[in-house]
């Protein structure tokens, strides 16, 4: 199958069929909201006795945990297969699937890079009073190994959150109102729509424009609709006909931002500076020491830009990772001297003024 020819487009077919014949190494990221395999058993009541309207369909049936076991090894094989090595995987699941999906994804020699709990904002209760309310789902970020050279658009999480690094709760609440799909007679099209809000969070995460995103539990299309929004391309599998309708039609009226407003916060490539360069601007002198902050490890400043400490010498990195024996160190941050007027100044505001002297205000 020519990935061409289908990007952009929804499949009404088997999912693993489609990504067996998919070519390899073929898609950035994926996207998949596969069956819970709840089994509910008996009617759910509401204490006015209305129905629950659970998970019931056909889809969600297995029968029994070694062929919801097998089903799911098939899907992520074909996933793995499809996946581009520096590519990721994102599969989310509640507390009936996850931790099998978990253990498959490992046996299959996935890495996890993150568990993110989706915690709803305004769950489902528990009718009965006989358990916790259950009020989060799981997701699993994974790579095809621990090598993989993955998105993770740090900078464009950490300014989605006020500036504060995106922790791995995500507090989102779950699909209701004009964004919930309906059917013919009014009733939610699908018992487990997911939240615009939390792909939106996914695909800004870990893919770039451009990138093509497969969902192959594609369900009412909020994985497509937001990689349009968002300037990605998508690939998106379900067999069942009435979901694949209701899919099209919904993607059909996004329109895409434009690429001005696709745009996000990256971190900035500095140029870099050698240690060298503070001694040729004049701002420290060989034979100057160094310290860290609280003065307890010491370093001497020789004239070819290398310092030498207590037993070591070598560069700013490797005298400062010694001193606290460490593997590694970012000597411009650890090191410090004493300014004329004996306050402590960390040595990188001398490569910020260098960096600022040589290239402008960057």
């Amino acid at each position: 199958m020519n990935i061409k020819e289908v990007r952009d487009t929804v499949i009404n077919a088997d999912s693993i069929e489609v990504m067996n014949s998919l070519p390899e190494n073929s898609v950035d990221v994926i996207f998949a909201d596969p069956p819970y395999n709840m089994q509910l058993g008996e009617t759910l009541l509401r204490p006015d006795n209305s129905v629950v309207n659970g998970v019931n369909e056909e889809w969600d049936s297995f029968e029994s945990l070694s062929a919801y076991d097998e089903y799911t090894r098939k899907w992520l094989s074909a996933a793995k297969r499809v996946l581009k090595e520096d590519g990721s995987i994102w599969v989310i699941g509640s507390y009936h699937n996850i931790f099998r999906v978990g253990y498959i994804l490992q046996n299959l020699g996935f890495w996890i890079l993150n568990d993110v709990v989706w915690n709803k904002t305004n769950p489902m209760p528990n009718f009965k009073g006989t358990r916790f309310t259950n009020a989060h789902e799981t997701m699993i970020w994974a790579v095809k190994n621990p090598k993989a050279k993955y998105t993770f658009n740090y900078e464009a999480m950490k300014a989605l959150n006020d500036d504060t690094q995106m922790r791995s709760i995500w507090e989102i609440p779950i699909c209701t109102g004009k964004e919930r799909l309906k059917n013919e007679n009014g009733e939610k099209l699908h018992p487990t729509q997911k939240p615009e809000a939390l792909l939106y969070r996914v695909l800004l995460a870990s893919t770039k424009v451009g990138d093509l995103v497969l969902d192959p539990f594609f369900g009412t299309g909020t994985t497509g609709a937001m990689a349009k929004k968002m300037g990605r391309h998508f690939i998106g599998i379900d067999r069942d006909a009435e979901y694949v309708k209701g899919a099209r039609q919904r993607i059909e009226q996004i329109e895409p931002m434009s690429a001005e407003a696709a745009e996000y916060t990256v971190k900035k490539k500095m140029p870099r500076v050698p240690f060298g360069s503070v001694l040729e601007h004049g701002m420290l002198q060989p034979g100057d020491t160094l310290s860290d902050e609280k003065g307890k490890h010491f370093a001497i400043i020789r004239s070819d830009g290398s310092v030498k400490g207590e037993g070591i010498e070598g560069s700013i990195h490797q005298v400062g990772a010694a001193a606290q024996k460490a593997a590694a160190c970012n000597g411009w941050e650890y090191w410090y001297f004493k300014d004329k007027k004996g306050n402590m100044v960390c040595i990188d505001e001398l490569r910020q003024k260098i960096r600022t002297q040589t290239y402008g205000d960057l």
